[in-house]
């Protein structure tokens, strides 16, 4: 079922190439762009990035901010941990006729981007739902770019998924026992 789910969507890739040029943007450029918007909101968010003492303001919302860099560098060693226990090879390496749109190295399950992307929009979600539904509808769109692009099987972007979202929610689970306010 992981190779049908694959073959869906690769197979919308190597017909236009606009629409290849969008999935590699989506897939390789668009993640940087989701880093620099989470922080823009963060600061708007929490009112710090108009105020005439950033440093204070940093201080007073410390809880949030740390929150937030927790939830996906602890998510970020999680995923590094399973690929170093877990060698699974990227779609391009295991299947024969599959190419694809940029190279990628390293083991592919989980995702990275789907861990790092999913720990990221859920964090933001538990601070305020609205924003966190827009990234977690980017950390989905940079997902599937990535299976349409060749290098992850949906199972390593399910993986991504399970693992960011589970350890959002430990470190607020942990946060909220130490600090009664995040």
């Amino acid at each position: 079922m992981n190779n049908n789910i694959f073959f869906f969507f690769y197979n919308l890739a190597h017909h236009f190439a606009f629409f290849d040029k969008l999935v590699v943007f989506i897939a390789d450029i668009f993640p940087y762009l989701v880093i620099l918007s989470s922080g823009l909101f963060l600061a708007i968010y929490l009112k710090i990035s108009f105020s005439k003492n950033i440093f204070k303001d940093l201080l007073n919302k410390w809880r949030e901010i740390s929150f937030v860099f927790c939830s996906v560098v602890f998510a970020t060693v999680f995923d590094q941990i399973l690929k170093f226990l877990i060698h699974t090879p990227r779609p391009f390496l295991a299947l024969p006729n599959v190419q694809a749109l940029f190279s990628e190295t390293g083991f592919a399950f989980p995702s990275g981007h789907a861990t790092f992307f999913s720990a990221l929009a859920f964090s933001i979600f538990f601070l305020n739902k609205k924003a966190g539904y827009v990234f977690m509808f980017f950390a989905l769109l940079i997902g599937l770019a990535r299976i349409i692009a060749g290098v992850h099987f949906p199972i390593d972007i399910l993986g991504g998924f399970i693992l960011g979202i589970g350890t959002a929610y430990l470190v607020k689970s942990i946060f909220a026992y130490f600090f009664k306010n995040v």
